[in-house]
This record gives structure tokens, sequence and C-alpha cells, in this order.
């Protein structure tokens, strides 16, 4: 056996370390983008439903009561309403008690985006 064949063969033995490396990097790299694929769309989908919920109690309000509610803590106490208040913030303007307010809802955080 000369030198040459040592060489080679300690050179693809550091070939196939590097390659293992890098394999694991994209493993957790595509582990961590779908994760975050997967958080961003959960957020969505809880500000959809708190648009929902809102909505559905200002119609339920209206129609057991007459009038649109005066504001989303009477939501909160006399429908149930309830929400993260760390994660959403609810505008709610009422503007009289027979014309539906107008409810505006800001993501105050986006969670846990990894990459961003």
């Amino acid at each position: 056996m000369n030198r040459f064949d040592k060489n080679s063969r300690s050179a693809w033995n550091i070939i196939k370390k590097v390659v293992v490396i890098l394999f694991l990097f994209a493993v957790v790299f595509f582990f961590l983008f779908g994760l975050n694929s997967v958080s961003a769309s959960t957020l969505e989908r809880q500000e959809e439903s708190l648009q929902n919920a809102i909505n559905r109690d200002i119609i339920q309000c209206y129609a057991l009561e007459g009038t649109y509610p005066p504001n989303l803590e009477y939501l909160e106490s006399h429908y149930g309403l309830t929400y993260d208040h760390d994660l959403f913030f609810v505008d709610y303007q009422a503007i009289g008690s027979n014309i539906m307010p107008d409810v505006t809802i800001v993501r105050l955080t986006e969670g846990s985006d990894l990459f961003k």
C-alpha cells in the first residue's frame, strides 16, 4: 500500500463526514422552517376565529337586546368572549346603539417566527 492510497482514503472519510454534517444541518433547517410555517398558520387561524367570535357575539347581542354592545368589555362579561390580550389588540368602535360597531383586530406579536 502506498501513501497515495492512505491520503485518498482519509480524504474520502473527510468528505463523507462533511456530507453527513451538511445533511444533518439540512434536516434541522427544514424542521425549523416547517415549525415556523405551522406557527404562522396557527396565528392566522386564531385571528380569524377571534374575528368570527366577535362578530357572532355582536349579532347575538343585537338579536337578544335590540342594541349593539357599547364596548368590548360588555361582550366579555355578558357573552363570554375570551381571547389572548397579549397576542391581539381589538379596536372596538361603537358608532351608535343601532349601527354595527367597527372592529379591527391587530396582531401584537408574530409568535416564534424563526426566519424573520
